[in-house]
């Protein structure tokens, strides 16, 4: 443990909201993501972080369990080698098993006392183990539209929370966020998952949905997902959470830049960190990873026991962003 994780406040809640497939020059100083660079300005952006792998799936998990644990494609997370479901990779050398068994972030926060859950636009009901799902409910949508995916979750990926007699209490949908918001019986952590419309993915095929969830529209994806991360913002601003005397933090991050990556990471990406006590103008150039925020995470939780990268040598905890005093 080194001196900048000494010296971590204690946090009572961290929110992470994850957007999708942007680099760090698409979104800030982008007119179009007006809101998001607002914060980053009022509060705090990372300048230098880096997603870990490139697609999508390997990045929710290092964020959760430290490690993509050799997980490099999208696949179902049931999906192991030679599997004759629809695992597309599945006889590829290197192939590896996407249930992963061993401690996670949610098993490390329920040994500590304390709360988590995976908050999911769009999952089909409480718990859900579907691997993608259309949003029949959702506003301004086509009802076959896929919108949710579970390789966005990060949770299901782990053996624990699949078996976890409680999953459907811990793995949720945006009605369950705004009455805990609402009620201020938040988790301690809340993984906040925008469905593929609002979090800057968007859908390959225009005839399916509206302009600006089409993914080769970027501006008005852009815009979107800009105006829905204010959103969720706004709310748990306007939460009991937010106003009381104990330290609550927002993150809002991306998987990938959705490009090529430099090589054995995905590719530099946009970080800003809200904080209800903490430090106002921060522009921090630490370089950090998916595995920083992971960390950052565990200190903030009094957990020092660091999730494999996690603990590496040279990770450093995000203390300027954190911080409720000068580091």
């Amino acid at each position: 443990m080194s001196a900048r994780d000494r010296a971590m406040p204690r946090y009572a809640h961290v929110f992470v909201i994850v957007e999708e497939n942007k680099d760090y020059s698409q979104i800030i100083g982008n007119s179009h993501a007006p809101s998001i660079n607002a914060f980053a300005k009022a509060y705090g952006v990372a300048t230098h972080y880096d997603a870990v792998a490139h697609p999508s799936e390997p990045n929710y998990v290092a964020m959760i369990g430290g490690s993509t644990f050799g997980i490099r494609d999208d696949d179902a997370y049931y999906c192991k080698p030679h599997d004759t479901r629809y695992c597309p990779g599945s006889d590829d050398a290197g192939y590896v098993d996407h249930t992963i068994a061993g401690p996670n972030l949610a098993t490390q926060l329920q040994d500590a006392g304390l709360t988590w859950k995976g908050y999911s636009e769009s999952i089909p009901e409480p718990g859900s183990l579907a691997v993608v799902a259309a949003d029949p409910h959702a506003k301004g949508l086509p009802h076959n539209l896929i919108v949710y995916a579970s390789k966005h979750s990060g949770f299901i990926n782990f053996a624990s929370v699949q078996k976890d007699p409680h999953r459907n209490e811990r793995l949720v949908g945006f009605d369950r966020l705004a009455s805990d918001l609402r009620s201020g019986n938040v988790p301690n952590f809340a993984f906040v998952i925008p469905n593929i419309c609002n979090e800057m993915h968007g859908d390959g095929l225009l005839h399916l949905q509206p302009f600006d969830c089409w993914s080769a529209n970027i501006p008005a994806l852009i815009s979107r997902g800009d105006r829905n991360a204010a959103a969720i913002v706004h709310e748990i601003m306007s939460s009991p959470v937010w106003k009381a005397a104990s330290n609550t933090a927002i993150v809002i991050t991306f998987d990938e830049d959705g490009h090529n990556g430099k090589e054995g990471g995905g590719g530099h990406v946009a970080t800003v960190v809200i904080t209800n006590h903490g430090p106002r103008g921060i522009s921090d150039p630490t370089p950090y990873t998916h595995y920083s925020l992971l960390r950052t995470v565990e200190d903030a939780f009094g957990i020092h026991t660091y999730l494999n990268h996690a603990g590496d040598p040279g990770v450093q905890p995000m203390l300027p962003l954190f911080a409720t005093h000068a580091p």
